[in-house]
C-alpha cells in the first residue's frame, strides 16, 4: 500500500477520534509534526507526529511500546501512540511532550557559545547513556531532536531503536547519519558519529566537510574551541571501532585525555622505553611533592587556629547557639564593647532531589547561588552565580537557598546585612552545600 502524503493543510483534522491537529510544525511528506491538545481539565498542549510509511509501521509501534516504559529527566516523554486512518490511508502516530525551543531553530540565527554547547551536551550525554544502557540506539541524533521542555534540555526518544537493528527512516543524504547505517545495523557507535556532527554544527553553523567516496574521516574546522575540536574529531571516524565512547567525551569535557584504544598502543618494547623515560622525568618531582604536602599541612594548621571562616556541618539542619555561661558573682562584669563578629548559618534547607533525577547524575552537578541577607538573618534576594547544565538542579538549588537562615554579622555592636555564596554539589548519593560569607 502506498504512503499518503501528510500536508500542512491537514490542520483541523482529528486523528484517532481524539487528537485535533491545531498547528503544523513541519514535515517531510511521509511524516509531519503538529500541535495537538490533550484530553482533561485545563489546556495541555502536546506534539503529535504522524507517519504514513506502511512498511515501517510495525517497527515504529514496537519501538514506542519499548520506549514508553523508559523514564529519564532528559528524554522527551511519550504520552500516547497508536494507529489511525486519514482519507482511507493508514498511518501511525505518537504524542509527546511539546518543546518550547528546538536547537535546530537556534543554529540558523547564531552558533552556540562554548558554555552553551557544554550545557547542551551534558544532558544529551546523560540521555544517550540511559538509552544505551537499556539496549537502545537513538538513531536520529541531530539538532532537530534536541529540545527544551519546561526549561530542561531533552532528547527525543520516539525514533529510538534496538541496538543491532536497521535504522528507521534512514536518509543517505543526511550527514548526521553514520556512514555504516546505510548498509549495516546501527549500534551505539552510530550515535557517536551523529553527536560529532551535532557538535560541529552547533558551534559553527556548518556541517563537517566529508568526501564519502574517498572513505576518509571528515575535516573538523580548526576554529572549533577546545575540547569540542577533539570531541568532534574522535566521534567522526568512518570506522565505528575507532570512534570515542560517551565516557571518552565526558573525560574530554572534564579536561582529561581520551583513553588510548588497544589497537593504538605501541609495541611492548616501546612501552618499556616510554615508562623508563617517564620515570626519569618524574623523579625530580618527588622533593617538590614532599614540599607541597608540608605546605598544605602548615596551611591547614593555621586555618584550624583561625576562626575567621567557619564551616557548617553538612548534616546539621539547624545550628543552635550555646547558652551563655552563668556570671561569677565574685568577678566584676567586663566593660561594654562595640566589637565585630562574622556571620554564621543558623538553618539550612537542603534541596529534595527525586530518585529519577539522582539516577541521571554522572559525576557532579554544581550550582552556585548568591544570596543577600538582611540584619535579621533572612534571605532577601537570590541569584545564580553559576547555573550549571540542568534547569532542574538549578531550580531546586534556588528554592533551597531562599529558605536558609543566618546569624547576622556584627559591626560596632550592631547586626548588619551580609552576602553569601552557596555552592551546591549534586551527586548520585546525595547533596553537599558549602556556604561562604562574601560580605561584609
Amino acid at each position: 500500500m502506498n504512503a499518503v502524503t501528510i500536508r500542512g493543510d491537514w490542520v483541523g483534522r482529528v486523528i484517532d477520534g481524539r487528537f485535533s491537529l491545531l498547528e503544523w510544525l513541519g514535515g517531510s511528506g511521509t511524516s509531519s509534526t503538529f500541535v495537538t491538545e490533550l484530553d482533561g481539565p485545563g489546556s495541555r498542549r502536546a506534539a503529535i507526529k504522524l507517519f504514513s510509511a506502511p512498511a515501517q509501521a510495525e517497527d515504529r509501534l514496537s519501538t514506542w511500546t519499548a520506549t514508553t516504559s523508559l523514564s529519564h529527566v532528559h528524554l522527551v516523554r511519550i504520552l500516547h501512540f497508536g494507529r489511525a486512518e486519514v482519507d482511507g490511508a493508514p498511518l501511525v502516530y505518537v504524542v509527546t511532550e511539546l518543546a518550547e525551543e528546538v536547537l535546530s531553530q537556534i543554529i540558523p540565527e547564531r552558533p552556540l557559545t562554548a558554555v552553551e554547547a557544554r550545557q547542551m551536551l551534558e544532558p544529551v550525554l546523560d540521555a544517550l547513556s540511559y538509552l544505551h544502557a537499556n539496549g537502545l540506539v537513538h538513531g536520529h541524533l541531530k539538532p532537530s531532536n534536541i529540545l527544551v521542555v519546561e526549561n530542561e534540555v531533552k532528547l527525543s526518544a520516539d525514533g529510538a531503536i534496538a541496538s543491532g537493528k536497521p535504522a528507521l527512516g534512514f536518509s543517505s543524504g543526511d550527514v548526521h547519519n553514520a556512514p555504516e547505517a546505510a548498509t549495516e545495523l546501527v549500534t551505539p557507535a552510530s550515535d557517536m558519529w551523529s553527536l560529532g556532527v551535532t557538535v560541529v554544527e552547533s558551534l559553527t553553523q556548518q556541517l563537517p566537510a566529508r568526501d564519502s567516496a574517498a572513505e576518509t574521516d571528515p575535516v573538523v574546522q580548526a576554529s572549533l574551541p577546545t575540547p569540542f575540536n577533539e570531541i568532534a574529531r574522535e566521534c567522526l571516524r568512518v570506522n565505528p571501532a575507532r570512534r570515542c565512547t560517551l565516557s571518552d567525551v565526558r573525560a574530554l569535557l572534564e579536561g582529561k585525555s581520551k583513553p588510548i584504544p588497544p589497537q593504538a598502543l605501541p609495541e611492548p618494547h616501546s612501552v618499556s622505553k616510554i615508562a623508563e623515560k617517564t620515570s626519569r622525568v618524574q623523579m625530580p618531582l618527588i622533593p617538590l611533592l614532599v614540599g607541597f604536602v608540608l605546605l598544605v599541612a602548615i596551611i591547614i594548621g593555621l586555618s584550624l587556629r583561625s576562626h575567621k571562616t567557619q564551616t557548617v556541618p553538612l548534616q546539621t539542619e539547624t545550628i543552635k547557639q550555646a547558652p551563655p555561661a552563668e556570671p561569677d558573682p565574685q568577678t566584676p562584669a567586663p566593660p561594654a564593647t562595640t566589637g565585630s563578629a562574622k556571620g554564621d548559618v543558623l538553618n539550612r534547607v537542603m534541596p529534595e532531589v527525586s530518585r529519577q533525577a539522582s539516577n541521571t547524575i554522572h559525576g557532579t552537578v554544581t550550582v552556585g547561588v548568591r544570596v543577600t541577607v538582611d540584619p535579621t538573618g533572612s534571605v532577601t534576594n537570590a541569584e545564580f552565580a553559576s547555573h550549571g547544565p540542568s534547569a532542574y538542579f538549578a531550580r531546586i538549588a534556588m528554592e533551597s537557598a531562599r529558605n536558609w537562615k543566618f546569624k547576622a554579622p556584627v559591626q560596632n555592636g550592631q547586626a548588619i546585612a551580609s552576602a553569601w555564596l552557596l555552592r551546591y554539589q549534586f551527586k548520585r548519593d546525595g547533596v553537599d552545600v558549602t556556604p561562604v560569607e562574601t560580605a561584609p
